[in-house]
């Protein structure tokens, strides 16, 4: 991969005599930013007062209780772009909104020479027909059936009371669509979060750092994988899915936003994101019960979840790229897989659909610190070529075989409850294998989270094909279906939080766009609180983002780079 050179001014450290000076400009600035002044105005009195003092120093040598008032430093401020807004709820659009939408533009698909990427695809955009509302409806039944009144949590398999904060994330995807799509009003909306953010704010940690994998969604206490009653251990890409959506609900309703700081200022984390921006989850192990550290995550959703984390300040650098990775050739099409071998990492390297859905849908193929570009352009480029070399070899599998292809993890009615349903995995295209490794052919499918999310992104005749499959793929008493058997034996008869979750997010995204709208708010309780003790850095709580903190933007170095 090549990196577009960003190199931040030459760092020296502060003399003695200038830490005062820092000191009173800090503080002019941030009495400026609280007197109501626009953004804008504000970064070009942060360029003009504080630009000189950290080119001849260090932000870290500021103390602590200015650092937290300094602004985070996004797209629209560095190149004096217009910032997306939040688009209205679909039924206070006027009936020729989407005329005015810009997807149109006259550039040929590839990198520019700031490694955005532009797709040759575009996504659906226009208001919901009746049979994609009769869907969202169905899905958002899930969640009204199966959120448990006393915590707030939603199960993340039908009546089954257990959740991860991955599938919490999803209650909060298909609660943001429900509001939005207007299937409910803003008190439902406000009473499920908050007792949703109340609840979450009060689990039981494991061992003091972070959330637990899985929690009883009635009592609210640490379970293992059998619903028991115990610990095993905190997972960085469930953490950062979190992380995305928690950013997406703080920046839409900003009302939200101190009780959602207060969430994850109660987390602890120094162990989650190595020096080298690496994500690290953790387990127990089973002779010493010692909490034990590991490298989490592989091509696909190591990247998404990184993204969660530096949406919050944290540089998972390392995380964030697609090193190691390898191609195979499949059905004409290089399709990318991590490189790192199983056999020494102790950990798969499956390629399926949901990760790069999830970018997509969630982020815009975008990188964290973007909230000016237009919608068909991508910051994150590497991302957008990767997703749509996903899509296009299972489109290619359909034309030559004929078999509707949408792979994704997904759950499964009975023993073994689910499947690594994938593109590629172990050295072979479209293996179906369950979590222990073992071939099971008889559970491919056509995922529906997958087949809705495909259509929603890629405007094509075969996501038409896969869309008409899927999307009356339902039962109205408890949600949309997993999907259907790819070798003919039928529905997969199952209901969980993560399916309609993203099919609410595909849904919404076709009226909405990309679903991270930017954050207006000045100061950050997430960026201020504990100034005033040591709390920030023993847990490492980052300071606001600057401009030298950004993830770099990234290419493969065979493609070719437009002129733009």
């Amino acid at each position: 991969m090549n990196e577009t050179p960003n190199t931040p001014p030459n760092r020296r450290r502060f003399g003695a005599g200038f830490i005062w000076f820092a000191i009173a400009a800090v503080a002019t600035l941030v009495l400026t930013w609280f007197a109501g002044t626009s953004a804008r105005s504000s970064f070009l009195a942060y360029q003009e007062e504080i630009d000189p003092i950290i080119a001849g120093g260090d932000l870290d040598e500021l103390p602590a209780v200015m650092r937290g008032g300094i602004p985070s430093v996004t797209t629209s401020l560095v190149y004096a772009e217009e910032r997306r807004r939040k688009p209205p709820r679909m039924c206070e659009m006027e009936a020729d909104y989407f005329d005015g939408v810009d997807q149109a533009h006259e550039i040929a698909s590839g990198y520019t020479n700031r490694n955005e990427y532009v797709r040759k695809f575009r996504p659906r955009r226009g208001f919901l027909n009746e049979r994609e509302m009769r869907a969202a409806k169905v899905a958002w039944h899930y969640f009204e059936k199966f959120t448990q009144e006393t915590t707030g949590l939603a199960n993340s398999v039908g009546n089954y009371p257990s959740t991860t904060l991955w599938d919490t994330a999803s209650y909060i995807a298909g609660a943001v669509a429900a509001y939005e799509l207007c299937l409910i009003e803003k008190n439902d909306f406000d009473q499920r979060m908050t007792l949703l953010l109340t609840t979450i704010k009060g689990l039981e940690l494991f061992r003091n750092e972070m959330p637990n994998k899985v929690y009883h969604t009635k009592s609210g206490l640490k379970v293992d994988y059998t619903n028991k009653a115990g610990e095993i251990g905190f997972s960085a890409l469930d953490i950062g899915r979190f992380m995305v959506w928690l950013r997406i609900l703080k920046n839409r309703y900003p009302y939200l936003g101190n009780t959602i700081d207060s969430v994850l200022l109660k987390w602890d984390f120094s162990n989650a994101v190595s020096s080298e921006g690496l994500l690290f989850g953790a387990y127990v192990d089973k002779e010493s019960g010692e909490t034990v550290y590991a490298q989490e995550g592989r091509l696909g959703y190591e990247e998404y979840a990184a993204k969660g984390f530096a949406l919050w300040g944290f540089r998972p650098i390392m995380a964030h790229r697609a090193e190691p990775f390898l191609t195979a050739s499949i059905f004409g099409i290089q399709v990318p897989y991590d490189g790192r071998d199983p056999r020494v990492f102790h950990s798969q390297n499956y390629v399926v659909t949901e990760s790069y859905l999830q970018d997509g849908l969630e982020l815009g193929f975008d990188m964290p610190h973007d909230d000016s570009s237009p919608d068909w352009l991508h910051s994150d480029g590497w991302r957008a070529e990767f997703a749509d070399r996903i899509y296009m070899v299972q489109e290619n599998r359909w034309r030559r075989t004929g078999f509707m292809t949408a792979r994704s993890e997904h759950n499964v009615k009975g023993p073994p409850y689910f499947t690594y349903d994938t593109i590629f995995s172990d050295g072979y295209p479209w293996n179906t294998v369950t979590p222990r490794g073992d071939y099971t052919p008889d559970h491919a499918a056509v995922a529906a989270k997958a087949a809705l999310g495909l259509w929603a992104l890629w405007d094509t005749e075969y996501t038409d094909v896969l869309y008409n499959a899927i999307i009356e793929l339902y039962d109205p008493e408890n949600g949309m279906y997993e999907g259907l058997y790819e070798r003919g034996q039928g529905r997969v008869e199952i209901y969980t939080a993560n399916n309609n979750g993203i099919i609410l997010t595909a849904l919404l995204h076709k009226v909405q766009g990309k679903i991270l709208t930017p954050y207006n708010g000045e100061t950050e309780v997430w960026y201020t609180a504990f100034r005033d003790q040591d709390i920030r850095e023993r847990r490492k709580y980052p300071d606001p983002i600057q401009r030298e903190d950004w993830l770099p933007a990234l290419r493969h170095s065979t493609q070719k780079e437009l002129d733009y």
